[in-house]
């Protein structure tokens, strides 16, 4: 069976690097955009936030209230989330990823994963490139950058696409997950979140390579089968799921 080859495309910090490509004046300021709940001016939450908002502390989730506190001297620029123009934009792009794939699968707005296989014939050299071309054709064609991780499967290309961001490229070759994967810290994995974090940090667990290493059969009376099962597996770098 030949290796496979996925790609994960992120599209970089999405929501607010579409406010910037619609009003670029705004783009070495701090850009937030804000889903509000209408009951007072700054109630509500972080939608996303750009890189240079990022760097004051402002993320994701975080009350608007707080991110205008983290902000308060700064000339940042708050905006409603405007769906529509988003999924413009969003359609649009798919349209060029799915061009370039053998097998397209969507998953949100602004992230897609494809099979290259065939394309590529396999080859990680070729792959890389093709990468590349796309972040070219995205940015020319769409003027957004994006993220793409690359890996023999679903689970290692996230993980990739979201090491080097913004703009990034990030290839792990088959005998290359190990030593991609062993270093990281758990709440990488796909499916770790802050609860499953604190609750392996208790089993003594804090990184990939000590989940790798953890008996599976105590996994699965933790997490149950499913879970246990997948986690052991994940921090292995397996993953059969198809694009």
């Amino acid at each position: 069976m030949q290796a496979r080859i996925v790609m994960l495309v992120d599209l970089d910090y999405f929501y607010a690097q579409c406010e910037e490509r619609r009003n670029p004046s705004i783009k070495d300021k701090p850009v937030i955009v804000c889903v509000y709940s209408g009951r007072t001016e700054d109630s509500g939450a972080v939608s996303t936030a750009n890189y240079v908002a990022r760097k004051y502390g402002v993320k994701s989730g975080i009350p608007i209230a707080l991110a205008k506190k983290k902000l308060k001297d700064i000339a940042a620029v708050f905006l409603p989330v405007d769906k529509e123009f988003y999924k413009e934009i969003s359609d649009s792009i798919m349209e060029i990823l799915r061009s370039y794939a053998d097998r397209f699968e969507q998953v949100g707005i602004d992230e897609a994963y494809m099979d290259v296989t065939q394309r590529t014939k396999g080859n990680y050299q070729e792959a890389k490139e093709l990468a590349a071309t796309i972040k070219n054709d995205v940015l020319t064609r769409q003027q957004l950058t994006c993220s793409i991780g690359v890996g023999p499967n679903k689970l290692v290309a996230k993980i990739a696409a979201d090491i080097q961001k913004p703009d990034g490229l990030t290839l792990v070759k088959p005998e290359e997950v190990q030593s991609f994967l062993s270093p990281l810290p758990v709440r990488r994995l796909v499916g770790v979140g802050t609860k499953t974090e604190k609750k392996l940090e208790t089993l003594g667990v804090r990184t990939v390579s000590q989940l790798a290493r953890f008996d599976v059969q105590k996994l699965i009376e933790v997490f149950g089968r499913k879970m246990g099962t997948y986690f052991h597996n994940a921090s292995l770098g397996i993953d059969e799921e198809p694009v």
